[in-house]
């Protein structure tokens, strides 16, 4: 018998924060380089960004995010869209991660 499993946005979140910028020590959700989480049936479409164009480890992250996602059960698939605009900055993090960065 086949059941349909539903993902939701907030295990999504979960498990991509299992994914870490190894530049700063960092997860992209608390970096707030997350911007959208959509989720059509078994397939999950994701827009981020890097904290830098220049950002040397972007495939790697991209990479590691995609499989995380896809791990997850009931996700056929999932589609990682790299996107400049909103440019990131550092009001994005959340208060935890400027916590843990000596930023506050």
């Amino acid at each position: 018998m086949y059941v349909n499993i539903m993902v939701t946005k907030e295990e999504i979140l979960e498990v991509l924060k299992g994914v870490s910028d190894p530049e700063i020590g960092m997860d992209v959700v608390n970096l707030g380089l997350v911007y959208d989480i959509k989720i059509d049936g078994n397939r999950v479409y994701i827009k981020m960004t890097m904290t830098a164009p220049t950002c040397p480890v972007t495939p790697w992250i991209l990479t590691q995010a995609q499989k995380e996602v896809e791990n997850l059960p009931g996700v056929e698939a999932a589609d990682i869209e790299l996107v400049w605009d909103p440019p990131w900055n550092p009001s994005m993090m959340s208060d935890e991660a400027k916590e843990q960065l000596n930023m506050f």
